[in-house]
């Protein structure tokens, strides 16, 4: 037996599917404040945009850049960097 999908069908689908909020914009930020030390993911290169913005950032403090850094370490020195040129936050 199949079950023959309709636009109703679709649109309830949709409907249904609307009234979950997206965890990257809501007010659960457990995920995204979760500590760089804690990432699985913290010990691999930092990213093509960590570097670019920590380069960006370590010029506007007057700061060297460090491209060896890792997404941990990278996001700590972001954060440390903000704070210092105010930017960001």
């Amino acid at each position: 037996m199949t079950t023959k999908h309709t636009a109703d069908n679709h649109a309830a689908d949709r409907h249904d599917h609307a009234d979950h909020e997206n965890p990257k914009t809501g007010d659960d930020h457990s995920n995204r404040d979760k500590n760089p030390d804690d990432w699985t993911t913290g010990d691999e290169p930092m990213t093509g945009a960590q570097a670019s913005y920590l380069k960006t950032l370590s010029e506007e403090a007057g700061e060297s850049f460090d491209d060896g850094l890792t997404k941990a370490e990278a996001s700590k020195r972001i954060d440390a960097l903000q704070d210092k040129t105010g930017r960001g936050k």
